[in-house]
């Protein structure tokens, strides 16, 4: 395992999750026995990563507190956001001076996932390219993107790069909230709020964007009523 660091998204205002997060952030709802956050962190402590950057910004304080008396792996860095909110890719990208390493780990905190037959972060490890990569996104087929209402968000190519859908298609493929990237994506960034979208989209033009398919399982724990929906298909496992 050569994935040390991973940033941990942890700041949004959990909207879509009312009421439960009027008094709580977002990563604090508890699905399945434990908060969201420590799923995600619990999969990175065990795939060998050792540490986690993660950043606040809604309920900071809360997060902050739970994160300190978290027990066991990874270390917890704080990115702190309050002053602003500044959306996926922004919140990346204040975090880098907190990151050491050239390639690293973006989680979403939201979204929870069980690994299949090879570990998902193992699965991102082993078929990185750092030659051709500065973006590997964990992918999912949308027939198995539990709880997810939305439609596709990518297409692959038969080389394994990220494509978007051609307008007014539905795509594939769904982003995990799970991706390997490389300090490369980063380069002349926007400053300020921005999302994950528009770097990208500018690694899809220079054909520097890959997926890969998770083999387990995944939900898209986004609204109160999926906790119930997530909980009653892991319980069926």
């Amino acid at each position: 395992m050569t994935i040390r660091t991973a940033m941990v998204l942890a700041a949004g205002l959990g909207k879509r999750m009312r009421p439960l997060t009027a008094t709580r952030p977002k990563p604090l709802v508890s699905v399945a026995g434990k908060p969201l956050i420590d799923h995600a962190l619990d999969r990175l402590r065990d795939a060998g990563v050792a540490r986690a950057v993660v950043n606040t910004h809604y309920l900071a304080d809360a997060l902050e507190a739970h994160l300190n008396g978290r027990k066991g792996g990874p270390e917890i860095v704080l990115s702190d956001e309050r002053a602003q909110l500044l959306e996926t890719g922004g919140g990346a990208t204040k975090a880098l001076p907190l990151i050491e390493d050239d390639r690293f780990l973006i989680v979403n905190s939201d979204n929870l996932w069980v690994d299949g037959p090879v570990r998902a972060i193992d699965l991102l490890d082993t078929q990185w390219d750092n030659a051709r990569m500065d973006a590997l996104l964990l992918l999912v087929p949308i027939a198995r993107a539990h709880c997810h209402g939305g439609k596709g968000d990518f297409r692959l190519d038969p080389r394994g790069q990220v494509l978007r859908p051609a307008p007014g298609k539905m795509a594939p493929f769904v982003f995990t909230g799970v991706q390997l990237v490389s300090r490369r994506l980063f380069a002349d960034a926007p400053e300020g709020a921005f999302s994950m979208n528009i770097l990208w989209d500018r690694a899809i033009e220079a054909q520097r964007a890959f997926g890969v398919v998770h083999q387990g399982l995944w939900f898209d724990v986004g609204t109160p009523p999926a906790i119930a929906k997530t909980e009653a298909l892991l319980a069926a496992e």
